[in-house]
């Protein structure tokens, strides 16, 4: 059985019927066909499938489709703009957070939604914020220091303007 859902998805609408038990990842892989977000353990414990559901990183493998009803989704493919990657995105590649790539896209969306609360956080509260996202290849110093990157260029890029630029 199926039923019909509205999801905005990276700024753009859909209508799509889901099966009862179909969980937003699914949805969005299969679906939609935005493989950015991983499945990784798929009980919420890894934070690969991570994706920001109206404002907050979720895991979007412990969602069901149907709860994501008329919902705004934004997934890694959203951060991109005309201009090119998201900062965030660069910051990672210049500091060599990414190895396998597998935790990247939730890793990414953490240190988005982290960023757009608390501008300049310091390393606990980075650490804090990407302690759901599993990564088993850079040990996370790399992590922490691009996502602490990625706010010190944004401050810097925001100066003189009056107020932090939120993205």
């Amino acid at each position: 059985m199926k039923r019909l859902i509205n999801l905005t998805v990276n700024d753009k609408s859909y209508e799509i019927a889901v099966k009862t038990n179909q969980t937003l990842a699914d949805v969005l892989r299969d679906e939609l066909g935005l493989t950015g977000t991983k499945k990784g353990c798929e009980v919420g414990d890894c934070g690969s499938c991570t994706v920001i559901m109206n404002g907050k990183p979720v895991n979007s493998c412990l969602v069901l489709a149907l709860q994501a009803d008329g919902t705004q989704i934004r997934t890694i493919e959203g951060l991109e703009s005309e201009e090119g990657p998201h900062p965030i995105q660069v910051s990672f590649i210049e500091k060599g957070a990414i190895q396998c790539g597998f935790c990247t896209p939730g890793m990414i969306l953490t240190a988005k939604n982290l960023l757009d609360r608390n501008p300049n956080p310091n390393e606990k509260e980075i650490r804090l914020a990407i302690s759901g996202n599993l990564c088993r290849c850079t040990g996370y110093q790399k992590i922490v220091e691009a996502i602490r990157d990625a706010s010190l260029k944004r401050i810097d890029r925001d100066k003189g303007k009056g107020e932090v630029h939120r993205e």
